[in-house]
């Protein structure tokens, strides 16, 4: 199974070079060094950072200029903080025919940016492609990283690799980390407070989603349900819902962010809301047409939400600093219409 799938997934968080940015020499962090809060260059009053991670410290001597990205949502903090890096992961899964996601395309256009080097995607970073790239850091925080693969890196530039375990940095996290890796801590608050605002002000719009119970899954070769750990449980959560007390219920302990449910026992997932991702329209009539979901509570009151298309599950698989907001009014509106009963269910069984 591919590890975008299995980012999604969570089982692994659980389903995300060689030339300078920009056309210059020393893209990555531009010559006015600008965040977009309008900071003053992290290089102007620069103080070396230690950040620690499970794989060990990373020492930011002076501040970075040429930076590159690796696993997920470390491009997105990046260019949120006003930093282009030189270098990025492609990304297949919910990418362009480039592997360029559309929201870090529309940030990249936004910011006058040509789109940097594209690492090749895989299991193992291509070590020779960012050792091209020539990088003052490579900022890996929410990736798959082993101990030897960061050695490997480490002998390139400093790595800034994830605090606890691989592919379960909390996506706040990773803005954060990034701000203080590259000098702009005030900048990483501020793109936080900005997502917080949106995310609100959806939820005060829909007072109905309070107290409301749901349950996210994932119907790909097995019946994935999400836990409360799972970041795509915390975004449903700041809109207002609570998960449903059947999902802890039936946690079968196979995992901090999801349990696999046997498809006999899929009527005991109780809540007001079920909420399933799947890639295409036609995944979701699937799932729609299969008896395993026809016996689930919400199925009979049209209170079932869907999610669909590689680009708006990625967008909250997890969440980053570019995509929180990417997707929200599309997956507000099927959320609202779960709720309201007039979701997708036995009186709405094709999507495609």
């Amino acid at each position: 199974m591919p590890r975008t799938t299995l980012r999604l997934l969570p089982a692994a968080a659980a389903v995300l070079l060689l030339l300078p940015a920009c056309g210059s020499d020393d893209a990555g962090t531009s010559d006015e060094g600008a965040a977009p809060s309008g900071g003053t260059t992290a290089a102007a009053a620069w103080e070396p950072v230690t950040i620690e991670s499970a794989l060990g410290p990373a020492v930011i001597e002076e501040a970075p200029e040429r930076v590159v990205t690796w696993g997920w949502g470390t491009t997105d903090a990046a260019i949120a903080l006003g930093v282009v890096p030189v270098a990025i992961p492609t990304q297949t899964y919910g990418g362009d025919e480039e592997g360029v996601l559309p929201w870090v395309r529309t940030a990249l256009d936004e910011a006058g940016a040509e789109v940097p080097t594209l690492l090749t995607e895989g299991e193992e970073p291509p070590y020779e492609e960012i050792l091209a790239a020539d990088p003052d850091v490579i900022l890996a925080q929410y990736s798959g990283l082993t101990q030897e693969q960061f050695d490997r890196l480490e002998a390139i530039a400093p790595v800034v690799a994830y605090p606890d375990q691989p592919w379960s940095t909390p996506w706040r996290d990773v803005v954060t980390t990034a701000g203080e890796a590259l000098g702009r801590e005030a900048e990483a608050e501020q793109v936080l407070a900005d997502i917080d605002e949106q995310v609100s002000a959806a939820a005060a719009e829909h007072p109905e989603f309070e107290g409301s119970t749901i349950a996210a899954v994932y119907d790909l070769d097995a019946f994935y349900v999400y836990l409360p750990a799972d970041p795509r449980v915390g975004f449903l959560e700041d809109l207002g819902f609570e998960t449903a007390p059947s999902v802890t219920d039936l946690d079968t302990g196979e995992s901090t962010f999801f349990f696999t449910l046997s498809p006999e026992r899929t009527d005991e997932l109780t809540a007001d809301v079920l909420l399933n991702y799947a890639d295409t329209p036609e995944a979701q009539d699937t799932f729609l047409a299969k008896p395993s979901t026809q016996a689930l509570p919400q199925y009979a009151g049209d209170g079932i939400a869907l999610v669909t298309g590689q680009s708006l599950v990625s967008s909250v698989s997890p969440p980053t600093a570019l995509s929180a907001t990417y997707g929200l009014d599309e997956i507000v509106e099927t959320l609202a219409a779960a709720v309201a009963g007039e979701g997708y269910g036995a009186g709405a069984t094709t999507v495609s």
